[in-house]
């Protein structure tokens, strides 16, 4: 059962990641080829680093499931793409919850193999991230994880309450239910009272 719940998950998030990243190349103008390769990068980019440093499987090389999911995405772009193209809420909304759904599966996967939860933590917030990051480049953005925004933050506290949940009631769903609600709670509280992180400025003049 927690198998199948994990799967989900994955599935879930990496349809919420493959949207943000093809409505951004859709903003931008690329061709299908190349909203659907911005699409695949985001939804795989964290997972595949993450596989790679546990030295497991990469999980997108066991099943086709997750490139058919990337292309059903730029199908429901193509045919809503006033709507998903033009919100930026609706990016907001696709890129938070991939974010929230992989960092649950960055830490589930990582604690599956045997590491301490400081590890799990750290693969969580590279798993919900690194796509991000990664889809930024390829459309000459700068990456959202280096901004101000509260986005690794998010990560790192979703992390911190999977632990604590994990603590107090040794029951996996539950822990990944409290990891993904605290990651979209703070970043729909950032963006609701405009809450960020300091930042590090450069005067040339002093």
């Amino acid at each position: 059962m927690d198998d199948l719940f994990l799967f989900i998950i994955e599935v879930v998030g990496t349809f919420a990641f493959a949207i943000s990243g093809i409505r951004l190349a859709a903003y931008k103008n690329f061709d299908l080829f190349g909203a659907y390769t911005v699409g695949l990068v985001t939804a795989i980019g964290g997972g595949t680093l993450r596989d790679v440093l546990l030295d497991i499987p990469v999980f997108w090389m066991q099943t086709w499931l997750y490139l058919a999911v990337t292309g059903f995405s730029l199908i429901l772009v193509i045919l809503f793409r006033k709507v998903l193209v033009s919100h930026d809420t609706m990016l907001f909304i696709f890129d938070t919850v991939g974010l929230a759904l992989f960092v649950v599966i960055g830490i589930q996967k990582t604690l599956a193999v045997g590491y301490p939860m400081w590890v799990a933590i750290a693969m969580g917030m590279i798993t919900g991230s690194f796509g991000g990051i990664t889809r930024d480049i390829l459309i000459n953005e700068e990456p959202l994880f280096f901004r101000k925004d509260i986005y690794a933050t998010a990560c790192i506290a979703g992390g911190v309450a999977y632990w604590l949940s994990w603590l107090l009631t040794p029951d996996p769903i539950i822990a990944q239910i409290a990891c993904a609600v605290i990651v979209i709670a703070l970043r729909t509280l950032a963006l609701r009272y405009n809450w960020s992180l300091p930042v590090i400025k450069y005067d040339g003049n002093k």
